[in-house]
């Protein structure tokens, strides 16, 4: 489960990230409550959220070309530099007591920028820190550092809110990026699984867009997490509403709800990480299973049991997360890899610009509970078709039948099952 820890690079990248993961839990914590005590609208929490990710809708393929063409480790020292800086910043004006929702707007759209290269390139970095043979645990690592801080950052900001206000979490995050910039200045270059950077050309970002849409595996899934990251995974306007408008909790409650989704997702992560391969039908799977999780909660008619239904949500949702990930990764040739992940990464987070102001309109007008099972039916209806769709090109047909005394539901090639079928 850790072996990827091992490597002395990746352990230093490791280590950095946890405290930084932490402090950008904080932040968005902060951020999200800051706005909707501003302004009373879910619908400006999803604005916010629209505007950190509509960065990497608009110029996020541009940013893949780049990472392609640069070298790693300078690329995430620079981004993570500005993002640091953009936190004091949002930081200083909250604590001055001069912010204003339009400060949290721009400081949203200014980490979006950031993200357009910091996020290809940490993905594409994690190969060469530990090689191919190591990179589906490392990627599944990473998720469990990510969902680790969520235990902890939520728990953090919702005290600090309550106790001394949003802006001491904003400082929170903009220090704790000197932990991951100072583990990137410690790593040994010559330990890298340093691949040659692209040459600058023509053409390279039509040349990205073709060699994916070549790749059913590759489109299929990218679609897929479009349709679930669009539509699905806008827990700040979902969680937020539910802790103000639907239980009247607060930001305790808002607190806890991120953090026992935490809780699953870690756990999510960790079993990836014991996973030797990422299939495509667990992708398909998990998709179904968090649309369906997503509709249940939203009847949840007690605070305590929309809270538990959290767990099994951050499993799934990070089934989802780790296994499209780590299936583009490992079906993309190195020198392609910065432009597709890029294009993931725009679909994944930039569908966001698109999805939250819709979901935050359709949760203003109709209610919370509406707005998150109308989430939940878009995620299990994309899951079912795309599945189906891949079953097809794959030359799949579905085989129901019973195994052990057990109904069992699969996949099948069309050759084995009409060999099965009995004869006229």
């Amino acid at each position: 489960m850790f072996a990827s820890l091992k490597v002395r690079n990746y352990r230093l990248f490791f280590m950095g990230q946890v405290v930084s993961n932490i402090g950008t839990w904080m932040q968005r914590i902060a951020q999200d409550w800051l706005v909707l005590s501003l302004t009373g609208s879910s619908a400006a929490v999803g604005i916010t959220t629209a505007l950190q990710f509509l960065p990497m809708l608009l110029f996020g393929l541009y940013g893949g070309v780049l990472v392609d063409r640069l070298p790693k480790r300078p690329t995430l020292l620079v981004t993570q530099t500005a993002m640091a800086l953009t936190a004091l910043a949002l930081a200083a004006l909250t604590l001055s007591g001069h912010v204003q929702v339009w400060h949290v707007y721009v400081a949203a759209f200014a980490m979006g920028l950031a993200t357009v290269m910091d996020n290809p390139a940490r993905q594409t970095f994690v190969s060469e820190l530990v090689g191919r043979d190591q990179l589906q645990n490392a990627v599944s690592m990473n998720s469990a550092n990510f969902q680790s801080a969520r235990l902890v950052g939520p728990a953090v900001a919702g005290l600090m809110i309550t106790g001394v206000g949003t802006g001491w979490a904003f400082l929170a995050n903009g220090l704790s990026f000197v932990a991951p910039l100072t583990c990137l200045l410690l790593m040994r270059a010559r330990e890298l699984h340093a691949g040659r950077p692209t040459p600058r050309g023509k053409g390279q970002l039509r040349e990205g867009l073709r060699y994916v849409a070549g790749r059913p595996e590759l489109i299929w899934t990218i679609t897929l997490v479009g349709f679930i990251g669009t539509f699905g995974f806008n827990f700040p306007v979902f969680l937020s509403a539910f802790a103000d408008d639907v239980f009247d909790a607060g930001a305790g409650a808002y607190s806890l709800f991120n953090t026992l989704m935490a809780v699953g997702s870690l756990a999510g992560a960790l079993l990836a990480a014991r996973r030797g391969t990422a299939r495509l039908r667990v992708l398909i799977a998990a998709a179904l299973g968090f649309g369906a999780l997503e509709i249940v909660a939203s009847t949840a008619p007690e605070l305590w049991l929309f809270a538990l239904l959290m767990v099994p949500i951050g499993v799934f949702s990070m089934t989802v997360n780790v296994t499209a990930n780590t299936s583009i990764q490992m079906s993309t040739d190195p020198a392609m890899r910065g432009r597709v992940m890029a294009l993931y990464m725009m679909v994944f987070l930039g569908g966001s610009p698109v999805g939250a102001p819709i979901v935050g309109w359709v949760t203003d007008t109709y209610g919370a509970r509406v707005g998150f099972a109308a989430g939940g039916a878009v995620a299990a209806t994309a899951a079912l078709v795309i599945g189906l769709v891949l079953a097809r090109v794959g030359n799949l047909r579905l085989s129901v039948g019973w195994h052990r005394g057990h109904p069992q539901v699969r996949f099948v090639p069309r050759e084995r099952q009409e060999a099965l079928a009995p004869a006229a």
